[in-house]
């Protein structure tokens, strides 16, 4: 079974979000949402389905991103988030807090050697 399926986001730490955000729509045209912007393009499936991939900016003060020190994160796309974190837990590693089930999707992260924190996201289909 796969385990990560693609890039759901990139979240990374700024000053101040709203100027960053006016920032890359002035100069870049890329929307300005409250929580950034959602890139999208037609999947390959024979269903037309679409897929995303989210642009974050947060404040620098955040915690969001705790433990990591990185002032980024990446959110993966998983197929199976239990199936992956059961993985994981046999290879030694141990999540970062309890799994979230939102309105879109469930959550759970992980930190990677270098002490980055990792976001996986099993998406609602």
């Amino acid at each position: 079974m796969e385990k990560v399926v693609g890039i759901g986001a990139v979240l990374f730490k700024c000053i101040d979000p709203d100027v960053t955000r006016n920032w890359y729509k002035k100069h870049l045209n890329i929307g300005n949402t409250a929580h950034g912007h959602t890139f999208s393009w037609p999947t390959e499936d024979k269903q037309g389905g679409t897929s995303t991939i989210e642009w974050c900016p947060f404040k620098a003060d955040t915690d969001y991103f705790s433990p990591s020190k990185v002032d980024y994160m990446i959110n993966f796309r998983v197929a199976n988030l239990d199936y992956l974190l059961n993985c994981l837990k046999q290879e030694g590693i141990v999540p970062v807090g309890n799994v979230e089930d939102t309105e879109y999707g469930r959550f759970a992260w992980i930190m990677d050697p270098d002490g980055r924190k990792i976001e996986l996201w099993e998406p609602i289909e």
